[in-house]
């Protein structure tokens, strides 16, 4: 089976054929480095981190581009509320973001480029729409002409009489549909010298910029969060294709994290921030817990949802470390058809971590049975899928994953598990319920379910 894909621009799933043979090209939207990252800003950097794995796995090159928007009216009104500079407000909150990827297992990127990196790159734009008759100058702004492109809102599906873009009707803009490539300077502002006056980019024009100088004038992929398809995406689409790139071939959109039916953001005040998570929980736990929903589906979060998750999570790595126990080393074989056939069903990952569930308690299964390469068998299977998704717990980055409260109880409980189950199978039941007792003692709930043991810990 071919991947498949759904498309933004053209509402439909699209068996995915990459313009150069051998390799494919995805250009993510990264941050605005404006504060601590939160698990709503994370979600999608996963998302994409699966897809890229699944495509190397799928025998691709991949060449991934995200980039860190370092200038934005929020990073200079949030550095002046600091009083602190608004590029070490930004290398500042960059690093964190960049911290938070890394603990949660994504793959680092070809390459990120900074907005501030490719002034270069974005006055030449601005120049090649301008010669063009698709922007114009006015009071050392420059904006593009959204009635210039014919094509404008088929990304978004907005119409021409809908369109606004939230931007105030400035002096010298021609229709207030129009966006700002370039605003002109302002006091105390950071600014950049172009044949219009010195100023700073708009943010729309800083991604059309740096994802044709890295990958070209027309690429593969290009991902982001769903809020980001009108205005950024469809203004990205308009200036680029207007300037005569062919741009992105197709459109990924993941979706939100929610609390309480609301995007998760800053300013309302519910976020779930990085650090605070990764005191509470694995990286490896979290990492699960926001990849199995599919991309396109809203997350809901919850405490008790994220629990429940890394509880799931626990049953794979018991499962793992209790066959490596009995059997030394556990290889990475193939993955099943089912769940190769999951995500190429546009990275239909739900199904996918199904039918990794599904072979885990097959597994267990053999194990009860003392069927030994049986188990074996489906342990090797198991780490094919959870290398795939980025969770394999006997993985070099995983193994040794103790940096956290969380996962120091994690292993401890997960190791004595893994010592009743064995001794369950020997008929050693008088030992299985000794450490049954002793977990109960320590405060550790524990329930025998047909995919394995699960523990809470009793409030």
């Amino acid at each position: 089976m071919v991947l498949q894909l759904f498309d933004t621009a053209t509402r439909q799933v699209r068996e995915f054929h990459p313009a150069r043979s051998g390799t494919a090209s995805i250009y993510v939207c990264g941050a605005t480095v404006q504060g601590v990252p939160h698990i709503g800003h994370v979600r999608g950097a996963l998302n994409y981190d699966v897809l890229r794995r699944w495509l190397v796995h799928s025998g691709l090159d991949v060449l991934f581009v995200r980039n860190v928007t370092d200038i934005d009216d929020k990073i200079l009104t949030k550095a002046a509320e600091a009083s602190r500079p608004w590029w070490e407000w930004a290398a500042t909150h960059e690093r964190a973001f960049e911290d938070a990827y890394a603990a949660l297992g994504c793959l680092p990127p070809s390459a990120t480029p900074r907005a501030t990196g490719h002034i270069t790159q974005m006055i030449e734009l601005i120049q090649r729409l301008i010669d063009s008759g698709h922007a114009y100058a006015a009071g050392g702004d420059v904006y593009f002409s959204v009635a210039s492109f014919d094509g404008y809102g088929a990304l978004s599906g907005q119409r021409m009489e809908d369109v606004q873009q939230g931007e105030s009707q400035a002096e010298g803009k021609r229709d207030h549909r129009d966006f700002t490539l370039w605003k002109g300077s302002k006091p105390g502002e950071p600014s950049w010298p172009t044949p219009w006056g010195p100023g700073r980019p708009g943010w729309h024009l800083e991604c059309s910029a740096m994802a044709t100088a890295y990958l070209g004038s027309e690429f593969d992929i290009h991902g982001g969060g769903v809020d980001l398809v009108f205005p950024h995406h469809e203004n990205e689409r308009a200036q680029s294709l207007a300037a005569g790139d062919g741009f992105a071939r197709y459109w990924l959109h993941n979706a939100w994290v929610t609390m309480s039916g609301e995007k998760m953001s800053k300013s309302l005040g519910n976020v779930v921030a990085i650090p605070e998570m990764l005191r509470r929980y694995r990286p490896v736990e979290l990492r699960a817990y926001l990849i199995q929903p599919h991309y396109r589906s809203t997350i809901e979060y919850s405490d008790a949802a994220l629990s429940e998750s890394a509880q799931g999570y626990r049953r794979i790595e018991q499962f793992l470390r209790r066959v490596r126990g009995s059997s030394g080393d556990v290889r990475v074989g193939r993955v099943p058809a089912e769940f190769a056939a999951a995500l190429d069903d546009d990275l239909g990952t739900p199904h996918a971590f199904a039918v990794l569930h599904n072979t885990v308690r097959d597994g267990n299964a053999a194990l009860d049975a003392s069927d030994g390469d049986k188990a074996l068998e489906l342990a090797e299977t198991v780490r094919a899928m959870v290398d795939v998704l980025g969770i394999d717990p006997l993985s070099e980055q995983w193994a040794e994953d103790t940096g956290t409260e969380a996962a120091a109880l994690s292993r401890l409980v997960d190791a004595m598990l893994a010592d009743r189950q064995q001794a369950r199978a020997d008929r050693d039941f008088a030992l299985a319920d000794q450490i049954r007792d002793r977990l109960a003692a320590a405060g550790i709930s524990v329930e025998d379910t047909p995919n394995g043991p699960m523990w809470t810990v009793r409030d």
